[in-house]
C-alpha cells in the first residue's frame, strides 16, 4: 500500500469506515434492557492524510415494548424516558434512518462497510446489535463483531481509560455537566480516536524503520 491509499479512509482502514457511537440505556443487557439515546459520529479524512469528525446523527430512542429500565441507570444518566420533550422515537423508525446514513458514507468513501469506534465498544455494539435484531434489519453496515475500542487505546496513548480523564490527559476539553448524552460523549470519543490516529501518523505509522519502533518500545 503507497501513501496515496493511506490518505483515504479506505486505504488506512483495510476498506473499513470507522463510526463513532454511543449508547445510553437503561441497564447493561442489550437484550433485556431499553436504548434511550444513540448518536453516530462519521469521520472523513483530509489530502494528507489525517483523520476529522464530519457529521454526527443524533436521536432519542423510546424504549422498546417490555423493556427494563433500571433505576440506578436512569438515575446515572439523567434521562426521563417518559419525558414527552426527549421528542423520543421508536427503534423501528430511528435504526434504519441511522444505518441508511451510514451506508451511505460506506458508499461514498469506497468502503466495504462500518466498524464501530467507542468508548468500551463492545457495550455499544450489542446494543445496537440487538435492536437490528428487534427491528429485523437485514442490511447492518456494522461488522458483526470487530471495533475500535478507545478505552483500550487511551490505556496505551495517555495511560487512562476513563473518557473524562482521557480527555483531560489528551488536552481535549470535557463538561462532566454535558457527560452522558450521547451526542456530547460520541463527538469526544470521536475527537479522542482522531487524535490518537493522527498522533501515530505525525510519528510516522507503520513507515517507521525497525529500529524506531525498537527506541519506542525500549524507552
Amino acid at each position: 500500500m503507497d501513501n496515496d491509499d493511506r490518505n483515504s479512509l479506505a486505504g488506512r482502514f483495510r476498506g473499513f469506515l470507522p463510526v463513532v457511537v454511543d449508547v445510553e440505556t437503561g441497564g447493561f443487557n442489550a437484550n433485556t434492557d431499553a436504548v434511550l439515546e444513540i448518536a453516530a459520529t462519521t469521520l472523513t479524512m483530509d489530502e494528507q492524510g489525517f483523520l476529522l469528525i464530519d457529521k454526527t446523527y443524533d436521536y432519542h430512542v423510546e424504549p422498546f415494548a417490555g423493556a427494563n429500565m433500571e433505576p440506578s441507570a436512569l438515575e446515572f444518566t439523567g434521562i426521563n424516558p417518559h419525558d414527552p420533550q426527549r421528542g423520543a422515537e421508536s427503534e423501528e423508525i430511528i435504526f434504519p434512518d441511522l444505518f441508511t446514513a451510514i451506508r451511505k458514507q460506506v458508499k461514498s468513501h469506497h468502503c466495504t462497510r462500518a466498524v464501530l469506534v467507542g468508548h468500551n465498544a463492545h457495550f455499544d455494539l450489542g446494543f445496537v446489535m440487538a435492536a437490528a435484531e428487534r427491528c429485523q434489519i437485514k442490511r447492518n453496515p456494522f461488522h458483526p463483531f470487530s471495533v475500535f475500542d478507545t478505552a483500550t487505546l487511551a490505556g496505551l496513548a495517555f495511560g487512562q481509560t476513563v473518557l473524562a480523564k482521557t480527555c483531560e490527559a489528551a488536552g481535549i476539553e470535557f463538561n462532566n455537566a454535558e457527560a452522558h448524552s450521547a451526542a456530547y460523549d460520541t463527538e469526544k470519543t470521536a475527537e479522542l480516536f482522531c487524535l490518537i490516529v493522527n498522533r501515530w501518523k505525525e510519528l510516522g505509522g507503520w513507515n517507521l524503520p525497525a529500529d524506531n519502533f525498537s527506541q519506542i518500545f525500549s524507552d
